[in-house]
């Protein structure tokens, strides 16, 4: 059995018209005419093959059917549409679990200064921080992104830069005096 759009329509116009009370209501929240309300509600009663609304030139009512449809319907709908909210919201919103492997200075230095206010920005985010020297297998270890400084190895991981970093090697005078002044950093 394949599923006709049209009932789908129909029954926002039926939501439409009991939140409204009225067709002409109905129509403006829904920016479709009077007449254009009637003919949809028509079509649903037609499809459903009972009468859901009576018409007066006063005031337009739930049937008997019609009000036990409607309670049915009625959770559905607010069903679909917060699961349309939820999913238009996925994409601007960051939540799930976030698995990551990084470098002990990195972590020290650069990330923990800013864990407290990057979880109270994104409170539905579950973090997982390993902090490891090496950096292992991340695809075989389940992590989403490993940090780690100087040139990767040759692997078919993506490696993008995040920062520049530079490396300064310093000796105190007493050092330097006991030791003699190192041509490079390895001596």
């Amino acid at each position: 059995m394949s599923f006709d759009t049209r009932l789908l329509n129909g029954l926002n116009v039926l939501a439409a018209i009991v939140e409204a009370g009225n067709f002409v209501r109905a129509g403006e929240a829904l920016g479709l005419t009077q007449s254009g309300v009637s003919r949809a509600m028509q079509r649903l009663e037609q499809q459903l093959g009972v009468r859901l609304l009576d018409r007066t030139p006063k005031a337009v009512t739930l049937t008997n059917e019609g009000k036990q449809f409607y309670q049915e319907v009625a959770p559905l709908l607010a069903g679909l549409e917060a699961a349309a909210i939820d999913a238009g919201q996925s994409a601007t919103t960051v939540r799930g679990r976030l698995r990551v492997n990084v470098d002990p200075t990195f972590a020290r230095l650069i990330l923990a200064p800013h864990l407290g206010r990057f979880l109270k920005t994104h409170p539905g985010l579950s973090l997982e921080i390993a902090v490891r020297d090496r950096l292992g297998d991340p695809v075989a270890e389940g992590f989403d992104f490993a940090v780690r400084f100087g040139e990767p190895d040759p692997s078919r991981l993506i490696g993008r830069p995040i920062l520049q970093a530079s490396v300064l090697t310093c000796a105190s005078p007493s050092n330097l005096k006991e030791w003699g002044r190192p041509n490079q950093p390895t001596q």
